[in-house]
């Protein structure tokens, strides 16, 4: 079953680089407290992700922070070196970049995707949200091959 608006956001452990190291993110203590817009992607540096998807939430950083965002999070079904790498490619200073190494918040959340006969293994779908202290208040998952109701000018639109 997919989460949906309303309910909690499962407790799980994802990975960042601070300070040139990874470390874990706790999802309760990241969601606690404040309101947050997590968008996530197929995959770091894949086409429509490293074309449009990052680059959106990058350019319109500031507007979601304006608008009462107190955080902007990236997240894939890829390693901890490999969101790192990307987020710098990408100029992503403001946004966090999370791996979900094994998939297990994406499968928490119930939005896994089936990459198998792309060689990509699974994968989380393309979605965002909005959670209010780990409340999810906003959810926009993209139909398969879609990318609309995610972009960050449809997220910023609906906040």
């Amino acid at each position: 079953m997919s989460i949906r608006v309303g309910d909690r956001i499962p407790s799980t452990v994802l990975s960042q680089m601070k300070d040139g190291q990874p470390i874990n993110i706790d999802t309760n203590d990241y969601f606690s407290g404040r309101k947050v817009v997590l968008f996530a992607v197929p995959g770091a540096f894949t086409p429509t992700c490293s074309a449009y998807h990052l680059p959106g939430f990058v350019e319109n950083a500031a507007d979601f922070f304006a608008k009462g965002i107190d955080a902007i999070a990236c997240m894939a079904v890829n390693d901890v070196f490999v969101m790192h790498a990307w987020g710098e490619h990408a100029g992503a200073g403001n946004i966090d970049m999370l791996a979900d190494g094994n998939g297990d918040f994406t499968r928490a959340l119930g939005l896994e995707l089936d990459g198998t006969s792309f060689g990509m293994g699974t994968r989380s779908q393309r979605f965002a949200l909005i959670a209010e202290d780990g409340i999810v208040t906003r959810l926009m998952v993209e139909a398969p091959g879609e990318f609309r109701v995610s972009s960050a000018d449809s997220v910023l639109a609906s906040i």
